[in-house]
């Protein structure tokens, strides 16, 4: 009977590569604090993700509901003012 085994060449594992945050990208403080939890999350445990996933939503969302700090972003649109 021939022994079923995995593949032995480093190519068929799964890599551990992560993206990077650039925090200098996002204009928003808050956004880019949230994010900072993507950074720990590789070295998270699986059974932790959903915590994690979930902490990093409800700080998006609170994020989405502060208030502007330095007054409304400038959409280049005139509200109707000729």
């Amino acid at each position: 009977m021939t022994e079923l085994t995995g593949p032995e060449e480093s190519s068929a594992q799964p890599s551990r590569d992560w993206p990077g945050l650039d925090a200098a990208a996002i204009p928003d403080a808050l956004v880019a604090q949230a994010l900072t939890v993507l950074e720990t999350l590789p070295a998270t445990p699986v059974e932790e993700h959903e915590e994690a996933y979930a902490r990093l939503h409800d700080e998006l969302l609170d994020a989405l509901n502060a208030k502007p700090q330095d007054g409304p972003r400038e959409t280049g649109a005139t509200n109707g003012a000729a």
